[in-house]
């Protein structure tokens, strides 16, 4: 089983002036601990909401310092259960971002592409581009191109042994 693991991350960002600023430092700064490591975790910035559920900006200010919120979403293969994926997640991700608290907010089944039965169409596919090969035409062009690699050669051949006398 393949599962899509999201997780939060509460990033802190010093010296910043607006969220703006604050969100593109935090992407910026995660990006680049996780990095070449775990280049394929997309990073996007987080929801938050309030207790009475009006919708907040990711990034929190205060003094010049910011906490962003941002969502951590990667692929975990071959795994028992969800709870399995979201083990493995938050430890991959874990050991690259240091002392940033982490959640899992989200964990998603992927279904496998294999059992639709796709791969029968590719291969009718190819067996019909095989049987195009046999075609009558195609013999009587690879017949004289034989006779003028053996035409060639005998033209290569005279003069290669008049070299070596």
């Amino acid at each position: 089983m393949n599962c899509r693991v999201v997780v939060e991350a509460a990033v802190p960002v010093f010296d910043v002036g607006t969220e703006d600023e604050a969100i593109r430092i935090a992407i910026s700064k995660t990006g680049e601990m996780l990095n070449p490591d775990l280049n394929y975790v997309e990073i996007d910035m987080g929801e938050r909401t309030s207790p009475s559920g009006e919708e907040l900006p990711p990034a929190f200010i205060a003094a010049d310092e910011a906490l962003v919120a941002l969502e951590l979403e990667m692929t975990v293969f071959n795994v028992e259960r969800e709870e399995h994926a979201s083990r493995i997640a938050r430890k991959e991700i874990g050991q690259r971002l240091e002392n940033i608290p982490l959640e899992v907010i989200d964990i998603d089944v992927i279904e496998d592409e294999d059992t639709d039965g796709d791969t029968d169409d590719e291969d009718e596919t190819v067996d019909d581009a095989e049987d195009s090969d046999d075609d009558p035409a195609d013999e009587d062009d690879s017949s004289q191109s034989e006779t003028t690699d053996e035409e060639s050669s005998d033209e290569i051949l005279p003069e290669f042994e008049d070299l070596v006398e």
